[in-house]
């Protein structure tokens, strides 16, 4: 079995290569994903001596089974058989088989795990109280481009992929507004907050062109320090340089959600403004919100 260009395996008989030339509507993180999980299926059924045609729920479930001896945790299982689901689907769209294996197929849930919501007082230090500038290692220019970044992920919940993408013309500062290119290319309207207008625009218009190079895309509006445009990872380093305690991107749009349920907003509102497409995504960030008020009952109410 080999490898095309950029290290997609080209195994026709599995055909991954148009399963994943097919995944048009995905984020680039979720196709790669996809890529890892269904290879690493493939490369266990090959050595297996497995065939396509031989590919059913009882196949399926030896190697579920492979995985859990292998010590996978039941939340990367059951990601897995996620990709294998659509996967198989796919296979099944295409004529390669007659009927859909995964059908009835159950997995492990993954571990119920509450996303972690930052306390008003670590938002305060991350936002408005940033470190000491190491020698050489900040400038104005990274830490109103660092600003902007933090303000826009929290103040507007956005995912770090869709912040990383955005271009100049995306945010206008002046009517306080993002339009976002969400998952599956679909557009929406998000409010920016006044500190995240200003630095915004304090960025776009004054400190952009420091980082300017010849390769720079014209029109991202964050980049690196390399002059390309922000990358997911550049994001992460950016937080682990301002954060108070190890903090992930995606803490700040779970941080965005609750604090807007806390204040009274209502679910189908956040549903809109962080682009979910099934409310009961959205859900998820009522439980969080509950939770959060049950700890100040106990903490606070005489009788609790």
């Amino acid at each position: 079995m080999g490898r095309g260009g950029g290290g997609t395996l080209t195994c026709v008989g599995w055909s991954t290569a148009g399963f994943l030339a097919s995944l048009t509507s995905v984020a680039e993180g979720t196709r790669a994903a996809y890529r890892r999980d269904v290879e690493a299926f493939v490369a266990w059924a090959e050595r297996g001596g497995l065939k396509p045609a031989q590919l059913d729920r009882t196949v399926l479930r030896r190697y579920l089974a492979y995985l859990t001896t292998r010590r996978y945790a039941r939340r990367t299982i059951a990601r897995k058989t996620s990709a294998l689901r659509r996967y198989c689907r796919w296979l099944v769209a295409t004529g390669v088989l007659a009927a859909d294996p995964t059908a009835g197929l159950s997995a492990p849930k993954g571990e119920a795990r509450l996303p972690r919501v930052l306390r008003h007082e670590e938002l305060r230090v991350l936002l408005d109280e940033p470190p000491p500038a190491r020698a050489g290692a900040d400038d104005p220019a990274r830490r109103c481009r660092d600003d902007a970044v933090l303000e826009l992920l929290y103040g507007s919940g956005l995912r770090v992929g869709e912040l990383c993408s955005l271009r100049l013309g995306d945010v206008d500062p002046s009517e306080r507004v993002v339009t976002v290119w969400g998952k599956g290319g679909k557009q929406r309207r998000v409010p920016i907050s006044e500190p995240a207008a200003r630095a915004v625009r304090a960025w776009a218009g004054e400190h952009r062109a420091a980082f300017v190079r010849p390769s720079s895309p014209p029109d991202a509006l964050f980049l690196n320090s390399r002059g390309g445009r922000l990358t997911e990872r550049d994001v992460r380093r950016l937080l682990d340089r301002r954060a108070p305690a190890p903090t992930h991107p995606h803490a700040l749009r779970h941080s965005f959600a609750t604090h807007l349920l806390d204040g009274g907003a209502d679910l189908r509102s956040v549903q809109e403004l962080l682009g979910h497409s099934d409310v009961a995504t959205t859900q998820v960030y009522t439980h969080v919100s509950r939770e959060r008020l049950r700890v100040v009952y106990e903490a606070s109410h005489p009788r609790a």
